[in-house]
């Protein structure tokens, strides 16, 4: 698929979130970053509404690639890796940001909280009725997710946002995929990998008491 925002397709976006796993079901970086490349794709068609997401996407997406490219990047080739390598080589920051801020734990961590937003959102817009309030979904799987980690003046910033969001046709549409029964088909096909992804890190990082790193 090419890079640009016309050839979008959230599908193809999904197919990297399949082949993030193994045979092992660890979970391969190179492909967890690319699929997160295109749902910030997909946020970004639907307006400036996600910013508040994207932005702080793309910025974790740059430390992750940059880690992946430096010396130590054998050490970041999958997320059971990564955390064995920073964990064993105190790395990582436990009680207070100090000296890794921006280590790889942390950083995966902060999209994986957002990737269980829009799974939760995703889930929302397949299976709900075509009137269903597209601002009512996407609080709901905020509250449910994002929600407990920002301070209450972002939470009610965003909430208010969300009032403006577009129908639950217009973001079927968006996925680029068919009409919006065609993308209501190919989310029931991919969520699962989504959601696959979203219980093994879950997992992996409360084995390690990382879920709540500051």
């Amino acid at each position: 698929m090419d890079d640009s925002e016309t050839d979008f397709n959230l599908k193809v976006v999904m197919v990297s979130f399949k082949q993030c796993l193994n045979e092992k079901e660890e979970i391969l970086m190179d492909h967890y970053l690319s699929g997160w490349r295109g749902l910030v794709k997909f946020l970004n068609s639907l307006g400036t509404i996600f910013t508040f997401i994207s932005k702080d996407v793309v910025a974790k997406l740059q430390i992750m690639e940059q880690l992946r490219s430096s010396p130590q990047g054998e050490h970041y080739v999958s997320l059971q890796s990564m955390v064995t390598y920073e964990v064993s080589h105190q790395l990582v920051d436990l009680q207070r940001r100090a000296h890794h801020p921006d280590s790889g734990c942390r950083t995966v961590l902060r999209l994986h909280r957002a990737l269980h937003w829009l799974q939760l959102f995703l889930e929302g817009l397949r299976a709900s009725p075509e009137d269903a309030r597209t601002s009512t979904l996407c609080t709901d799987s905020y509250n449910a997710s994002l929600a407990t980690h920002h301070p209450w003046v972002v939470r009610q910033a965003v909430t208010v946002a969300f009032c403006a969001l577009p129908t639950r046709k217009v973001f079927l549409e968006a996925m680029k995929v068919g009409p919006p029964e065609q993308a209501v088909v190919m989310l029931s096909e991919a969520l699962p990998f989504l959601e696959r992804v979203y219980d093994i890190t879950q997992k992996l990082y409360a084995e390690h008491m990382l879920l709540d790193l500051p």
